[in-house]
């Protein structure tokens, strides 16, 4: 007999009960009490701590057509290995058996997890299409957010499907939820077809032989590096800014509790410092990203060779780059993404009353940055503030969980990192406010006669057992 690898899980959720009944009021002509914008590891994980929190008509959207094209973890992620420890609490949250660990043992065993460093991406994209199907979280697949509407105490979202109202929205969207792919100047002026970001879908079997440029040395520009030659490029060329590649993870220094547990409560001037100290050092490949490319004898390494400007010639690009002249067939942006809530679509009718961290903090001279100026400076749920209060009060509805909390909580928002600290946050604030919204109604509902358990009748065999007078008399 088969035993069901799942039978730990299934046991789990039998042991901590039926998810509570949806406790928030109705209200006329408001579809759900929260949508999730954003299928992938975050969504669900926030749909399903909403569902154990008692919260019902929650809606998770992804633009993407199917669950094989949302997310990153199956196109745009091109890592062999995760980039974070195997021991962090992911999606799971604070019921172990289901989490990653649980799941891959079930599979493969002890010992198989205990071998591994670092988890494999084809394996976590597989364990979290299990989770989704396991809790039964269902996800509505190529429903696209255009546009978020405020309108009173709800939202009206115009979607590419109609228009939907909401009380409260999660952008749960990833790397490009509150901006977009970064190019630098010299690539934005050439021709889409000669170009891409490491973001995009990119046919790298289409680059068989040709000499590609890889510009940026993050971890996503050596996976798009490795991909390329594993792909059959003829030769791939990447080129840093800097005299050499960022090694050293910064933020460890920040990675104890008490730092983690409090950081939205730091000062600003800690926060900010710390996200200046990060730029400055640099965002560190993976060890196996760089032997991944180094590996291969066409892989070329550029240090100190930004690219200062890009034309096509010939059916090539021309570049300078570090004072040299480039030549290729094809360049890849492995530079990151910018964030300002005015370059999206759907937060066009008010971004710019969303407080920015450059409304809020005048750091001092040497710590000017103004990349991390335009990130949103959010509240304790996530939410974003007004820039001048008063003017948007809709703006604490709508809570942030993509990379645009970075300056406000000091993690990248939405990875594994992030998980345990603030989904549960965000969680408790969503409920807080939508128990606080309807005060009076359930303030009303709380004042309900009660239907007792029992009658006197229970307990008056008991009375005066035994003779004793009753209280009060004298003997």
């Amino acid at each position: 007999m088969t035993q069901d690898p799942d039978a730990g899980a299934h046991q789990a959720l039998r042991l901590i009960g039926p998810a509570p009944r949806n406790w928030v009021l109705e209200r006329p002509g408001i579809d759900h009490n929260v949508v999730l914008v954003g299928g992938g590891q975050t969504g669900c994980a926030f749909a399903w701590a909403l569902r154990r929190a008692g919260i019902g008509k929650v809606s998770v959207i992804d633009a993407a057509p199917d669950e094989a094209h949302a997310g990153v973890w199956l196109h745009a992620a091109r890592m062999n290995l995760l980039r974070t420890p195997k021991s962090l609490v992911g999606p799971e949250l604070s019921l172990p058996a289901l989490s990653f660990q649980a799941w891959y043992e079930a599979r493969h065993g002890r010992e198989a997890y205990a071998a591994i460093d670092r988890i494999r991406r084809v394996d976590w994209a597989a364990y979290l299409s299990w989770y989704k199907q396991f809790l039964g979280i269902e996800v509505r697949y190529g429903v696209r957010l255009d546009r978020i509407e405020p309108a009173g105490d709800h939202f009206r979202l115009h979607l590419n499907t109609g228009i939907e109202t909401t009380r409260k929205i999660v952008l749960a969207n990833g790397v490009g939820g509150t901006g977009g792919p970064y190019y630098p100047p010299a690539m934005e002026a050439l021709p889409t077809a000669f170009r891409a970001h490491t973001a995009d879908v990119i046919d790298f079997s289409a680059l068989r032989g040709k000499t590609v440029a890889v510009v940026g040395a993050a971890a996503s520009a050596f996976d798009a590096a490795g991909v390329a030659l594993e792909a059959g490029a003829g030769t791939v060329h990447l080129y840093a800014r800097r005299d050499t590649i960022a090694s050293v993870p910064i933020s460890r220094s920040r990675g104890f509790p008490g730092a983690y547990d409090n950081y939205r409560s730091l000062p600003d001037a800690v926060r900010w410092e710390q996200a200046v100290r990060f730029r400055r050092y640099g965002s560190t490949p993976t060890v196996d990203a760089i032997t991944r490319a180094v590996a291969f004898p066409n892989f070329h390494l550029h240090l100190s060779s930004p690219w200062e400007s890009a034309r096509i010639e010939g059916g090539q690009i021309v570049a300078q780059a570090g004072g040299a002249e480039v030549r290729c067939d094809f360049a890849i942006a492995g530079t990151g993404y910018f964030v300002d809530p005015n370059a999206r679509a759907e937060l066009a009718g008010f971004a710019d009353k969303i407080m920015l961290w450059r409304d809020r903090y005048d750091p001092p001279v040497d710590q000017l940055d103004d990349y991390l100026g335009a990130h949103p400076y959010l509240g304790e749920g996530h939410e974003y503030l007004e820039k001048t209060p008063g003017t948007a009060p809709y703006l604490g509805n709508i809570h942030v969980h993509n990379v645009a909390g970075f300056v406000s909580f000091g993690v990248p928002i939405g990875d594994v990192p992030s998980m345990k600290r603030d989904i549960p946050g965000v969680t408790a604030r969503i409920s807080r406010d939508l128990m606080l919204a309807d005060i009076d109604r359930h303030a009303e509902r709380m004042r309900a006669d009660v239907a007792p358990d029992f009658g006197p009748e229970l307990y008056a065999a008991a009375l005066n057992r035994g003779g004793l007078p009753p209280r009060g008399s004298r003997a």
